[in-house]
């Protein structure tokens, strides 16, 4: 897809410079037009011809290189870059997952913060490191159908060890559809948990 970019250069003849040192891409793969002259220089516009996934992909690469860890990344989009998902698998999986799932989810966010840099579009980035995103899934869902059971039952509610925001939303979406209990968040930063509550009639 092709983005534009706009920024202010010292002046006309430096701006494919200062384009290049911003976006960190290539000259070959940028065009820059200059718009006007502002107080701080020149206001310049620049078009680029970006692969998002394969930029995400690349960016992987150099932290997983830079940590001496050998590895495989599978990269697949969807729907012409709306949805971009991302796989590593390695002999290291656990210490890139990290605990409870920390590090991923780090990496996850770095992957969307270099993202966004490129397009103001919504992209959904997802980021699995040896199936653990899939199988946690999986275990949530179980979890979240057995405790709603036993609200059903005993008419108390229950509430869940803290989660991040990715599985607290499995929790609810698995949920949103039962008709006699209804899941709320509560806490605040780490400590935020899912409670299931039964409806009243």
């Amino acid at each position: 897809m092709q983005k534009k970019f706009e920024f202010i250069a010292p002046s006309a003849d430096e701006a494919m410079d200062t384009a290049v040192q911003k976006l960190h891409i290539a000259s070959d793969k940028i065009y820059v037009n200059v718009l006007g002259e502002t107080e701080d220089g020149v206001n310049c516009e620049a078009l680029v011809d970006v692969n998002l996934t394969l930029e995400g992909k690349k960016y992987l690469e150099g932290i997983l290189k830079a940590l001496g860890i050998g590895y495989q990344i599978e990269a697949r989009s969807i729907n012409g870059e709306e949805q971009i998902y991302y796989m590593i698998d390695s002999y290291e999986n656990s210490l890139l997952i990290g605990v409870k799932g920390k590090t991923l989810e780090a990496l996850q966010i770095l992957l969307r913060n270099l993202i966004s840099t490129y397009t103001k579009d919504h992209v959904i980035t997802s980021l699995d490191i040896g199936g653990y995103r899939s199988n946690r899934a999986r275990q949530l869902e179980i979890l979240a159908t057995k405790t709603a059971k036993e609200v059903v039952k005993t008419k108390v509610q229950v509430k869940l060890q803290p989660m991040n925001s990715y599985e607290r939303r499995i929790i609810h979406e698995k949920l949103a559809d039962w008709r006699d209990v209804y899941t709320e968040s509560e806490g605040e930063g780490e400590n935020r948990a899912i409670v299931i509550k039964p409806k009243t009639k």
